[in-house]
């Protein structure tokens, strides 16, 4: 589709201004060229999407990695345009649509709190709807509230197919009213944040599933509970309602990813593709914005994580090495983290005893707080590379927030020259 003359200029303006800064070193650029695209042609998302099929990938956890594994599985039967580097408010989606690749699929992570906006803008094909708990509560709000604004988007969109997490009792009922749907089974463990029903208020009530390969849940009072998935992973495998069994060999460590994985296999047969080599094609991705990236600084091999909230750190803690391997924690409270870091007293940081912990980053001192009261061995450094350093040993996972694991990967990086 040819594009209004007023968003190509809008467009070349914005990778002008994207190229000048990743030349002067200042990031990728995606962000600052969707602003000036934006101010030049305020309806240049809604434009740059038309004509494409678009999937939108939105959650409180997995989004960026989700979109990169269906992207990379997408890859391999066409163009696709992503947001790769996870800048997934508007300027972040214009960004990444910029470069006009005519026949390209679109798979774009969005901002829980943006999607309703977004989705009005592109009008999805494919809305991927992975999970929703506390993250940022002075900045995004209640959880529930986005279950709403979830809701009332999908009855906005008639023409999208939702693939929805039937392991979040929030995420099933904002799609439920969806018209097509693609549900999938992850076995999500976080529960902390759906004990109540979205539908009615009273209690959700969980129970081992009856081949013991996910806990099934109900209302206890109302008609909501757990649907029957279409596809759902067993251990390792993702198996299909014919009864296929396709291996999800991940380069990507834990749990948590075989579940992203899952829900981008789910993208990829909303958007009428073959699932099998869909999850061929993600074995193939080993890094996802740094996460999980190594780095050798000063002898010590560093391998990076990346937490953002009780769900997720809850996660990361499973995926730190085993003791005695030593840890450094790095948090900070600015705006991208939200500026409340009283969630640390949700985080299971109990299983980090028995090993050397250090704690760094604005919020460091704070954290020291909670990992005393949790009888953890630390101590409180406020440099990244003299954290490492501290720890005390040839190996050493680091594991930060969101603006910290930026500080930290920038710290690794100056160190490296």
């Amino acid at each position: 589709m040819d594009l209004p003359l007023r968003t190509r200029a809008a467009a070349l303006a914005g990778r002008l201004v994207s190229e000048v800064s990743r030349r002067a070193g200042r990031g990728a650029g995606s962000v600052i060229g969707g602003r000036v695209t934006l101010a030049v042609d305020p309806s240049a998302l809604e434009q740059m999407a038309a004509g494409h099929k678009v999937a939108l990938v939105s959650g409180t956890n997995g989004k960026t990695t989700t979109t990169r594994l269906l992207a990379a599985a997408l890859s391999t039967r066409g163009p696709v345009e992503t947001n790769a580097a996870g800048s997934n408010l508007l300027p972040g989606l214009v960004g990444a649509l910029s470069y006009e690749r005519p026949g390209a699929v679109v798979a774009l992570e969005v901002d829980e709190g943006l999607l309703s906006e977004a989705a009005a803008a592109v009008e999805p094909d494919v809305v991927v709807l992975l999970n929703l708990s506390r993250d940022q509560l002075d900045r995004i709000g209640e959880v529930r509230l986005h279950a709403l604004s979830w809701r009332r988007m999908l009855d906005t969109q008639p023409g999208a197919t939702v693939v929805a997490n039937v392991d979040d009792p929030l995420v099933v009922w904002a799609a439920e009213s969806a018209s097509s749907k693609v549900w999938v089974g992850t076995g999500q463990r976080w529960r902390e944040d759906a004990a109540s029903c979205p539908a009615c208020g009273n209690r959700i009530r969980w129970a081992p599933a009856a081949n013991g390969s996910a806990p099934d849940w109900a209302c206890s009072s109302c008609s909501l509970r757990r649907p029957k998935p279409e596809l759902w992973l067993e251990g390792r495998d993702l198996v299909l309602l014919d009864g296929q069994r396709l291996p999800v060999n991940l380069q990507l460590p834990g749990w948590c990813n075989l579940a992203n994985a899952a829900m981008a296999a789910g993208g990829v047969v909303a958007l009428g593709q073959d699932p099998a080599w869909a999850v061929q094609a993600m074995a193939r991705v080993g890094t996802v914005a740094g996460r999980y990236e190594r780095v050798t600084v000063d002898g010590v091999r560093v391998r990076l994580l990346l937490a953002k909230n009780p769900a997720g750190w809850a996660e990361a803690l499973d995926l730190i090495r085993p003791a005695p391997l030593p840890v450094v924690i790095g948090i900070n409270a600015r705006v991208a983290d939200g500026h409340d870091p009283s969630w640390l007293w949700d985080v299971p940081f109990e299983k980090l005893r028995g090993r050397r912990v250090v704690a760094t980053g604005e919020r460091g001192r704070d954290l020291a707080v909670r990992l005393r009261y949790a009888d953890v061995d630390h101590a409180y450094v406020d440099d990244y590379l003299a954290a490492i350093r501290a720890a005390g040993g040839p190996e050493v996972d680091l594991a930060a927030n969101y603006t910290s694991f930026q500080d930290a990967r920038l710290a690794l990086a100056v160190a490296r020259g």
